[in-house]
């Protein structure tokens, strides 16, 4: 009961920590606006282009691909750590993570996602 009494704090304070910081943002933020102040940038140079840029979706699939196999990276590094201590069935189930990331590696090579031109 004790640890529940200690998580309600917590969980308290933290909420109006939160909200504290929420409203000191607004209370010191600068107000007043001008056409300097709304310009794409305030170091001094005139913006010469939008900053709103049209990208290729091609580089959206790179990313996806990249942040897919960068997760399974993440995920095997444990695994090969304590491999010696796992058993037959984590090896088992490491090979069959692998396996679906391959099959998704060579379905993104079939779709010709990965062609840069």
């Amino acid at each position: 009961m004790k640890e529940l009494i200690c998580l309600a704090i917590f969980t308290v304070l933290s909420v109006i920590f939160a909200v504290l910081m929420i409203v000191a943002g607004f209370v010191c933020q600068y107000k007043k606006d001008s056409p300097v102040k709304n310009t794409t940038y305030e170091c001094g140079l005139q913006p010469f282009s939008d900053a709103r840029i049209k990208f290729d979706i091609k580089y959206f699939n790179y990313a996806i691909l990249f942040l897919i196999f960068d997760v399974e990276t993440i995920f095997l590094y444990p695994f090969a750590v304590n491999m010696n201590s796992l058993g037959l069935f984590a090896i088992i189930e490491a090979f069959i993570f692998v396996a679906i990331l391959l099959f998704g590696l060579i379905f993104a090579i079939k779709r010709k996602m990965l062609r840069w031109l």
